[in-house]
């Protein structure tokens, strides 16, 4: 079963290798990983996507949370979170076939970014079945490249994932998941 992990870890050089090693070492293939900076300059979010079952992300998560740049370790519930994907596809495109390729990025409310004399830019933000459903019909036109970012996640509600340097735990209104 694909499992969403949030990881609150330093922003320091190699932490993202470090993680990503520890992972392929325990067996489990990322299906998806994406990594940025939070609000906080000093700390950056990776959020993987893994299959597993319950007790192996929960060794992960465990073996995770002693390497000493990470700060939390969180399995969101897929459920409760709010996931999306970003994808830039680039199609095939001739002046006939154009219109057909405009109104299918039309109908999964993506946006043409570019349009070039033999290609169409299309980017699509949503669900990992969106943007796959978008790339199988792409594909009748001719996909000429296609560029992921792979899942990003955050629960749905009041609550946040933050980390409080100063007590070394999180805020009081973060929700635990």
């Amino acid at each position: 079963m694909k499992r969403i992990l949030a990881v609150l870890v330093e922003n320091h050089l190699g932490v993202l290798t470090r993680v990503a090693g520890l992972i392929r070492r325990r067996g489990f293939n990322i299906e998806s990983l994406a990594v940025g900076v939070t609000d906080s300059p000093e700390i950056s979010r990776i959020t993987l996507v893994v299959d597993g079952d319950e007790l192996q992300v929960e060794q992960v998560s465990k073996q995770l949370a002693k390497l000493i740049e990470v700060l939390q370790v969180l399995e969101l519930d897929a459920a409760n979170a709010v996931a999306r994907e970003l994808a830039l596809v680039k199609v095939q495109s001739d002046p006939v076939r154009r219109p057909q390729i405009l109104q299918l990025a039309q109908v999964f409310r993506a946006n043409v970014v570019d349009v070039g004399t033999h290609s169409v830019t299309i980017e699509v933000t949503g669900t990992h079945d969106k943007v796959e459903a978008l790339l199988n019909l792409a594909r009748e036109f001719g996909v000429q490249e296609v560029v992921r970012t792979g899942v990003i996640a955050m629960e749905r509600g009041p609550g946040a994932v933050r980390f409080d340097r100063e007590d070394n735990m999180y805020d009081q209104n973060v929700l635990r998941v």
